[in-house]
């Protein structure tokens, strides 16, 4: 979508001039200077800790600058909290949602701001209308006012999280990392929305790591590196190669590792399943995984891989078929019996912040969870011991050694990723389930984890590979599963392993790849 020529003349929506924020000694902006035309779709790109966050954040009115500013059309002006940023017209939907899980999607839509009568109560059928015609209007109908937000799938909540700043009618919407929980039809979705907001005039700040998404919905960018401004440009006149360069600061000689020569022999089944049904949408799931192979998943939400990847990891019960590792029926029932020595599981979930990792306690801690018994002795731990065994992995998987003594929470989502995946090489997992492992993450990182993954099947590890990004399972995988309506509709491989194959088989389509049994 190209910027139009009108919506340039109309002049400057968001000047950030020679902005400077730190955090103690950790300097997160450093004098940026940048502009955004009125109108336009403006792709904010850099690595995670690049100052991409920090910049929406002083936006938001969540934190103030230590020196510089912003002019919001023009006007010099004091974004000193969320609500004075609000009266300026600029609205936030965040990657971290700011949702209430225990409110319903109704609360959660008018907060803060449901409309009242002259005594301060609340109008309820007036605020329900309202509402539910916004939503509708965003082809969100089919989700229910009254259901509590923490019920629905993080995709929806996503969705929740962006038609709430869009019903506030913001003159600047900043999309923080909005896709990163959709995939498919949910991505044109918000592309649909990108652009009939554009049209009404409306500065939208898009921030993603998908430079294809990037392209797809921006006129122009602005690169940050280590919290500084690198450049700003139209989108169109930068190669991927350029943007990834001026992203990280060095160019990447391949996006994805090379991949494991066809017809290699890979090891035994280690871990299968055959009629596989759970209590959510998983309704018939039969699939091999080997030794030294890397198992994707394709699916649009809700196509029931996500139970799939709970029910293999013991999360979800299981209501028919059968689980078989190294050949033999298992009974997996919590996550306790996983990670068993004898079985070997890992599972990096859905939403690393609140799934995978403890934020308040340090990467050491986490880490070392899932076996500090191997570090007791009697009733004390060996401290030393445990600190050795968590630099060994860290410095495997490239962890900041400061995670060691500091809080997760405090790292970028790269990091934390890392110290997700950590902790199951720790814990010595001959399998990994990976859940969108990629998700929120910069393209530097990313080509790191690939190359993780890879050397991990390389050495005779196992991994089932779920990915909302179709061209990481192309690249990725050895073979792909594509879900659909609860069932594996389709076993991709070799010359049939493609975007359209994959995209065909997730809409129900019939596809040239043999059906998996």
């Amino acid at each position: 979508m190209l910027e139009s020529k009108g919506a340039a003349a109309m002049g400057t929506a968001i000047a950030v001039e020679g902005v400077r924020k730190a955090y103690g000694a950790t300097v997160a902006v450093n004098d940026v200077s940048f502009s955004i035309a009125t109108g336009s779709v403006h792709a904010l790109l850099g690595e995670n800790g690049a100052g991409k966050s920090t910049i929406v954040r002083l936006l938001s009115g969540l934190v103030m600058p230590d020196t510089g500013g912003f002019s919001v059309f023009g006007e010099r002006v004091r974004l000193s909290s969320p609500r004075v940023s609000h009266q300026h017209g600029i609205q936030t939907a965040f990657q971290e949602m700011t949702l209430v899980r225990d409110l319903t999607v109704l609360d959660n839509m008018l907060l803060p701001y449901g409309p009242v009568g002259p005594l301060g109560m609340l109008r309820k059928r007036r605020a329900r209308d309202s509402v539910a015609a916004h939503l509708e209007s965003l082809g969100l109908g089919d989700i229910a006012l009254d259901d509590d937000i923490g019920t629905l799938e993080l995709a929806e909540q996503q969705k929740i999280e962006i038609a709430r700043s869009i019903y506030r009618e913001p003159r600047v919407l900043l999309l923080d990392e909005p896709t990163s929980t959709l995939s498919g039809r949910d991505v044109d979705w918000l592309g649909e929305i990108i652009a009939r907001l554009s049209a009404q005039g409306v500065t939208i700040v898009f921030i993603s790591h998908r430079l294809q998404e990037v392209r797809a919905f921006c006129s122009s960018m602005t690169v940050m590196r280590n919290g500084r401004h690198i450049a700003t440009a139209r989108v169109q006149d930068h190669s991927d190669a350029e943007v990834f360069a001026m992203i990280v600061g060095r160019t990447l000689d391949h996006a994805f590792p090379p991949r494991a020569p066809a017809g290699r022999m890979l090891g035994p089944e280690v871990l299968g399943a055959r009629g596989l049904a759970t209590t959510g949408k998983l309704r018939d799931a039969s699939f091999s995984l080997r030794a030294g192979e890397i198992l994707g998943v394709a699916g649009l939400q809700g196509m029931g891989q996500l139970d799939l990847f709970l029910g293999c990891f013991g999360m979800a019960d299981r209501t028919a078929g059968e689980l078989r590792v190294d050949g033999q029926p298992v009974a997996i029932n919590s996550p306790a019996d996983a990670v068993r020595s004898n079985i070997g599981l890992g599972l990096v979930p859905e939403d690393r912040k609140t799934e995978a990792l403890f934020l308040k306690l340090n990467g050491k801690h986490n880490a070392s969870l899932p076996v500090i018994s191997r570090f007791h002795t009697g009733i004390l731990i060996d401290e030393q011991a445990e600190a050795a065994a968590v630099e060994r992995i860290f410095e495997m998987v490239d962890v900041d050694q400061r995670a060691m003594w500091t809080r997760v929470g405090a790292f970028s989502g790269g990091n934390q990723q890392k110290i997700a995946i950590a902790k199951w090489l720790l814990a010595e997992s001959r399998m990994l389930l990976l859940y969108d492992p990629t998700r929120g993450i910069d393209v530097g990182t990313k080509n790191e984890l690939y190359s993780l993954m890879r050397a991990f099947a390389d050495a005779g590890g196992a991994v089932l590979f779920y990915s909302t990004e179709i061209p990481e399972l192309v690249h990725l995988a050895d073979r792909v599963l594509v879900f659909y309506a609860g069932r594996v509709a389709a076993e991709l491989a070799d010359e049939n392993l493609t975007e359209d194959e994959i995209l065909r088989a997730t809409l129900g389509a019939s596809t040239h790849a043999q059906r998996a049994a």
